[in-house]
């Protein structure tokens, strides 16, 4: 057997063992019932695209929006902490998270936004490390909310996860993308000692607002 077959083999067993690791170690950190959710703070959803590359409305987006305000609503948090990439002017995450927000009925006031949000990874530790964030929740569907939480985790944070639905049909594309991801996840949090790609200083979300 070649070298280039053995490592490819070896990558295939990584990532399918890391996948099912991921898995099982946020598996009791995971949430489909409000009413077994306790108060925090704040929640963190998660950033995706308003629009699938068709046009059409991507509804995991939607899905995610109906989650954190399902939180607000029943009193489960105060804060809403919106998350995700602004790398180009043209597109903006966390600004249409915030406005889908605000026409659910969310005050402006409570909710934040971090714009540095470019990966799953970035958005977890600066949750903690730039908001001042130790005790959240993280609001996604639940292949991703897996994968976030396990981030958090190893970062020793006290986090739990509110799953938001899936879409009807679901994305296999999506899917098979979430397997390399959680190999990345493991590299990252367990043996390149990777940092998001943007810190800067802090913003610690104010509750007394």
């Amino acid at each position: 057997m070649s070298i280039s077959l053995l490592g490819a083999l070896a990558m295939l067993l990584f990532c399918n063992a890391g996948y099912w690791y991921i898995a099982h170690v946020s598996d009791t950190h995971i949430f489909t019932d409000i009413d077994q959710i306790g108060q925090y703070d704040v929640a963190l959803v998660l950033g995706t695209s308003k629009y699938n590359r068709n046009g059409t409305r991507n509804m995991y987006f939607y899905h995610r929006i109906d989650a954190a305000v399902d939180l607000y609503t029943n009193g489960k948090v105060k804060k809403i902490l919106v998350s995700g990439d602004n790398s180009l002017r043209e597109y903006n995450e966390p600004f249409d998270m915030l406005k889908a927000l605000i026409d659910r009925g969310i005050p402006r006031k409570d909710i934040v936004l971090d714009y540095a949000g470019f990966r799953t990874f970035d958005s977890m530790v600066r949750a903690n490390e730039v908001f001042g964030q130790q005790s959240f929740i993280v609001v996604s569907q639940k292949f991703h909310l897996e994968r976030a939480l396990y981030i958090g985790l190893a970062k020793k944070m006290d986090v739990i996860g509110y799953v938001a639905k899936d879409p009807a049909q679901a994305s296999n594309q999506l899917f098979a993308r979430e397997i390399m991801a959680r190999a990345m996840a493991l590299l990252d949090c367990k043996l390149l000692g990777t940092t998001p790609k943007f810190l800067g200083q802090k913003e610690v979300i104010d509750m007394t607002l």
